[in-house]
Order: C-alpha cells, then structure tokens, then sequence
C-alpha cells in the first residue's frame, strides 16, 4: 500500500517563495509507486492540500487528515521543506511530536537551536569551533552604534537573528549604513545579530545523517558576484557554485569531518548543510540549514548528483529512514 506523504510548504516567512519550488522538486522526484504525494500549503493558520485543477481542501489538524469528494484521507508522514518559520525553527516539529506523526527533520529541540544563529554559535563556539566575533541585539536593547563599533570592526555582517535564505543580511562597509542595516535585518527578525567579517574561501558541505546511514556529499565553493552570498547569488545566478570545490583533498576532508563533528554534537538528523569560510588555514563556521534549499539549483541537490547518487533516492531514504516505525 502506498504511504499518504504531505509535502508541507510556504511558511510564514521572506523563504516561502524558495519553500513553493523545493516542495515542486521534492514532489518531482519522490517515487510515485511507493507514495502518494501531496502538497500543503501552510499559511499562518491555514493549511490547504493542493489539488489537481486549482482546487484546494482544509486540513484537518486533529488527526493530520484531509476529506476530498466524500472520501477521507489521513497523512502517514510529514515531509518538512518549509525554509524559516513554522518549518525550520522547531513549531510544526513540535505539533508533529504531539499528534505522533512522523517527519522528516530533525527534532524540535535541535531545529530550535540551529534556527537560533546566536544560540547556535555559542554552543559550538563551546566547543573550540571557530566563527567570527558578534554581538546580539535584542528586541529591547537600546541600538549603540559606538557599543557595536568597539567590538566588530568595518566591514561587518548584520544578519536576522532567525532566517535563511540571506533575506534581510546587509554587508556593511562604514558606519553611515549601519543604522539601515539594522533596520532592514529588523524586519525579519526582531533581534538582530552583528558579525565581524571573515575574508576567505565560502564552502557548503551537505550531509545525510540518520540511525541506519550517513553520507558525506561533496563540498562545493561558492563565488559571489555580489561580494557574498544573498539572495541574488543564491537564488538568481548572481554566483557560481563549483561542486566538487578544487580544493586540496586534505581540506576537504577537514570539512567532511567538522560538518560530521557538528551534525553529531547538536543532534541533528536528516539532511543538513553546513557553511563555511576558510581563512588562514581556519575553517569558520557560518551557520547551519536543517532544511536546506531542494531546488534544482540548490546546493544539496548538486552535491547528492555529483556523489553519483539520484534526488529519488535520497528522498526515498529520509522517509524510510525516519519516518517508517
């Protein structure tokens, strides 16, 4: 019998316009003898299941069901690709938790924490992990530019605290775009974090870890026409991504190891990617996606092509691997 797969995407965040296309990848390549795919939207308190033809039909959130043309059907699995809230930041893992359906992330806690830059930065910086210096500004603080100043020096990152996707991330070169900058981090997110900036390498290492298997991907580099990587390099050519990144093996071993290093420690499951900046022999640590893009030109994807293996498998295995009993 075929598994009732939900596809959740959309989200309450700048990312649901990545979520809409990597939810089209996912139902593309998930095997349609062994599922039957369907795509939620999730809007705020409305989840509808796309249906053939423009129509779409509520779910019902008590049993995670939905009734098309008199006939009931209850989903048997979540596949999670919502980048940025409820999707990455641990809440729809937590109703999942509660209605014992299984998903296809990792847990609550661990989607939490890594959706916490800041939180996420001082457990591994507890660790001997290195990442560039930073200062969090909270909902409450009073902004002080000199207070910033005299710990991160020009130029320097200011990032939402909670999002992807580099929506709201401004590189700021003086202090005449600071006060901007903030702002424009503020609207997607009310703390704000700020990080000295790191010159180097940028590399993206994706990996699939679960009980039963891990694979290590390929690690690819990245080259910004924009001076880093945002939305335009991402999303709309503005970058070029080289997978396999030509970089000595002996370093992209190192990356291989630390990305393992850092799936393990936080806890993570599923499919997660890592960013780096490699820098005087250093590897710096950025931060980590736990539902990476599933586009057909997101990272993830290249690099599970370039390891010789199919986007089918792969999703084949995160739903027989974490959410079969």
């Amino acid at each position: 019998m075929k598994k009732n797969v939900a596809i959740l995407y959309g989200g309450d965040s700048s990312e649901k316009i990545i979520s809409e296309r990597s939810s089209l990848t996912v139902e593309q390549h998930l095997s349609k003898e062994k599922y039957s795919a369907y795509r939620v939207s999730v809007n705020g308190s409305a989840w509808n299941v796309d249906i053939a033809g423009g129509r779409c039909v509520p779910v019902n959130r008590d049993d995670f069901s939905f009734v098309l043309d008199g006939k009931k059907t209850v989903f048997d699995c979540a596949f999670i690709i919502i980048h940025g809230t409820p999707g990455e930041n641990g809440i729809l893992q937590a109703y999942f938790d509660l209605t014992g359906v299984p998903y296809t992330t990792c847990d609550a806690f661990v989607s939490a924490l890594t959706f916490n830059k800041y939180a996420c930065k001082c457990y591994l910086r507890s660790l001997g992990i290195d990442m560039a210096d930073d200062v969090l500004l909270k909902r409450t603080d009073v902004f002080d530019r000199n207070a910033i100043e005299e710990k991160i020096a020009y130029p320097m990152f200011v990032k939402p605290n909670a999002g992807g996707s580099s929506f709201g991330v401004t590189k700021v070169r003086s202090a005449a775009g600071l006060d901007e900058a903030v702002e424009t981090a503020r609207r997607e997110d009310c703390d704000v974090i700020v990080e000295s900036f790191v010159g180097g390498t940028e590399l993206s290492h994706g990996i699939y870890s679960t009980d039963k298997r891990t694979l290590e991907f390929p690690v690819t580099m990245i080259v910004s026409q924009n001076g880093f990587f945002d939305y335009e390099a991402k999303y709309e050519g503005k970058s070029e991504e080289i997978t396999p990144a030509p970089i000595p093996e002996e370093l992209s071993n190192r990356v291989k190891s630390l990305t393992k290093t850092i799936a393990k420690r936080l806890g993570c499951r599923g499919l997660v990617r890592v960013d780096y900046i490699y820098s005087a022999d250093k590897l710096y640590f950025l931060e980590i996606n736990t539902i990476p893009g599933m586009c057909e030109a997101s990272i993830v994807p290249q690099q599970i092509l370039h390891a010789g293996l199919s986007i089918s498998q792969v999703l084949d295995w995160l739903i027989e691997d974490l959410t079969d009993n």
